[in-house]
């Protein structure tokens, strides 16, 4: 299997489930400050720009975080990274739904990407404000689903990466503090070996 990343992305969050699962795989660099996501090599991987996209050894590519994350948990069961019983499966689900689409896409991105929402320059530090501003919800949400629990539901999940990596930008690029349940999570993914070896691919 091949994972195309760029490093600090959310990527590192599918290497993590890699590590954690074992099986051999190559990560391979997107460049993307040199718009190597625009151009023709990788829009034959994934025409939608973007990382992570997961090739698998039939040479097929599957796009989209949860959908690689997923995908990596049912075909791996031994590794038991998806609950047995329905609630915490839906409760993983939810909690990543919540983490990608509104930590990620709209408070982080309006934080370390204003110009996706205006041209106007001006306008960047408001939108940066809004998004610290979401993030204090976010992430005040995120510790209480996390209550006494090491994990998001409990036992390790999917839902764990992705909590780490949106934890990672906001502790490590923005120096945002975290509530005590999200930090003390924050803090023993990053003693996990699976997690070390992801950020070292990272240069992290």
């Amino acid at each position: 299997m091949k994972v195309y990343y760029a490093p600090g992305t959310c990527a590192i969050g599918i290497q993590i489930l890699l590590e954690e699962i074992g099986k051999p795989y190559e990560s391979v660099l997107v460049d993307l400050a040199n718009q190597a996501q625009m151009k023709a090599p990788y829009l034959a991987v994934n025409p939608k720009s973007k990382v992570p996209a997961l090739e698998r050894d039939d040479g097929s590519v599957l796009t989209e975080y949860q959908a690689i994350s997923v995908w990596l948990g049912l075909t791996n069961p031994d590794k038991h990274l998806i609950p047995a019983d329905a609630e915490r499966h839906a409760r993983m689900l939810e909690a990543m739904d919540y983490i990608v689409a509104t930590m990620h896409m709209q408070s982080w991105a309006r934080i370390w990407r204003p110009m996706k929402f205006t041209d106007n320059a001006a306008e960047f530090p408001v939108l940066k404000a809004r998004g610290e501003e979401m993030f204090v919800k976010d992430f005040a949400l995120m510790d209480k689903t996390l209550g006494d629990k090491p994990w998001v539901v409990g036992d390790f999940s999917l839902a764990d990466p992705a909590l780490f990596f949106v934890s990672w930008w906001a502790a490590d690029r923005i120096k945002f503090p975290l509530p005590p349940r999200v930090a003390a999570h924050y803090e023993r993914m990053k003693a996990r070996p699976s997690v070390q070896r992801a950020l070292a691919v990272h240069g992290l």
